[in-house]
């Protein structure tokens, strides 16, 4: 998108700014600069649709290499049920009558809309039932020695996501009650008078949001590249170092289909990253030093294909190594060790925010239960090589000093038929 009109800001900055504002005078707003886009309809038959919830990739535009296209505006809504005790079935029918409205007014897609529904431990605590053994979700914990985090334990929480920010704001207005139509088709629910909003949360990711975003505490002005789709200032999400939706999907019990998720809101640094750290440096710890001495990432990481070259250059294997002899090793080189039989163990969905006005990512991951995060994150945080250097001075373990984790929270995300504010044991 190009400047538009005189009013000093690009589309693409007007289109974020109104997302993170919210409301129906941010839609109102949006629609003014844009209009309504013209986005198709869902099925009127829905059982077209998957049973799976996080079932988003068949539905997502790719790249030239193959990789999976995020929408590029989110809205996370955390929230809390209303009632007392057990939800009732009135509920549950108002509830899953609303997210049918949805599905019915766009189609699954960048284009459209593309949403999940999660619940966190604490949800499930209501009842007297336990959750199947096949659900791996425990309340969530810090990760690492040197973080300490709040923790998010709400009832339950909706991921709202599209490449139009008309879409996502009207989604959200329509689930809480504001919106009567959308799309052209009548709303037969709402979440109003059964789950309130506790927090509302709204993130970015695509060529070009985070430089036109960088006016904020965290990130210095200018520097982000223009073709960046992340902070950071490299691509991320590629095909071969994403786990696939069936590796991520839990395999037997009532919740068989559905997954878990892992949320977390991660304060950036990025002043040293960019006005101190040399370009050589950022690859170095962002990937390998291998991939640095050799070049092999140019600008955002484009050429890289569909993977981060992980396997190619033998990185992972000389992680212990890399910190004796080089005193650094990579983010992308410590989790490449988190691996079943050569491919990921959990898929990542992240996306950009400037809430508070300040730079932070939400780290949005899919895994069949949270243990695969967490055999994930450990390998991440590289404790078993932090203290190794050969200078005797402490290794530069990837991205970690850039980055200060807020929140963290985990969720279930069931089946579509059970996401609707399910029991522990659905029938």
């Amino acid at each position: 998108m190009s400047e538009d009109r005189d009013r000093g800001i690009s589309r693409r900055t007007f289109a974020k700014s109104a997302v993170a504002i919210g409301g129906t005078a941010a839609l109102s707003a949006c629609l003014d600069w844009f209009g309504g886009p013209d986005v198709p309809q869902g099925p009127s038959d829905l059982s077209t649709l998957p049973a799976r919830q996080h079932a988003w990739n068949d539905t997502l535009s790719t790249d030239q290499h193959g990789n999976v296209v995020t929408p590029r505006h989110h809205v996370l809504l955390l929230l809390n049920y209303d009632g007392s005790g057990r939800p009732s079935e009135a509920d549950r029918e108002r509830v899953e009558q609303a997210f049918r409205s949805l599905e019915h007014a766009y189609r699954r897609g960048n284009d459209g809309l593309l949403f999940t529904m999660g619940y966190t431990p604490s949800y499930f605590d209501r009842f007297d039932g336990e959750l199947p053994e096949a659900v791996d979700l425990p309340a969530p914990a810090a990760m690492a020695p040197f973080e300490d985090p709040d923790f998010d334990t709400p009832d339950a929480v909706v991921h709202l996501a599209s490449d139009y920010s008309q879409v996502v704001l009207a989604a959200e207005e329509a689930l809480k009650g504001t919106q009567a139509e959308l799309n052209g088709v009548e709303m037969n629910g709402s979440v109003d008078g059964v789950l309130s909003v506790a927090d509302r949360r709204t993130g970015f990711i695509g060529e070009g949001l985070p430089a036109r975003n960088d006016d904020v505490d965290g990130v210095p002005e200018g520097e982000v590249p223009e073709e960046s789709p992340l902070y950071m200032g490299f691509k991320s999400g590629f095909e071969k170092n994403q786990a696939s939706e069936d590796r991520v999907t839990i395999q037997s019990g009532p919740f068989a289909d559905g997954t878990t998720q892992h949320l977390s809101l991660i304060r950036l640094h990025l002043q040293q990253w960019y006005e101190q750290d040399s370009r050589f440096h950022r690859v170095a710890t962002m990937f390998c030093p291998a991939h640095a001495q050799n070049d092999t990432v140019e600008g955002v990481g484009d050429n890289l294909g569909d993977s981060s070259k992980m396997s190619e250059t033998g990185c992972p294997a000389h992680t212990t190594e890399d910190a004796r002899e080089k005193g650094v090793v990579g983010h992308s080189q410590k989790t490449a060790r988190a691996r079943e039989n050569d491919s990921p163990i959990i898929l990542r969905r992240d996306f950009d925010s400037t809430i508070g006005d300040r730079a932070s990512l939400h780290f949005l991951s899919l895994q069949r239960g949270i243990g695969d995060f967490v055999q994930t994150r450990e390998a991440m945080n590289g404790t078993d090589v932090a203290d190794e250097s050969a200078v005797g001075q402490r290794t530069n373990n990837g991205i970690l000093q850039y980055m200060t984790v807020e929140r963290r929270g985990n969720y279930l995300l069931p089946p579509r038929q059970h996401r609707s504010l399910p029991t522990p044991n659905p029938k």
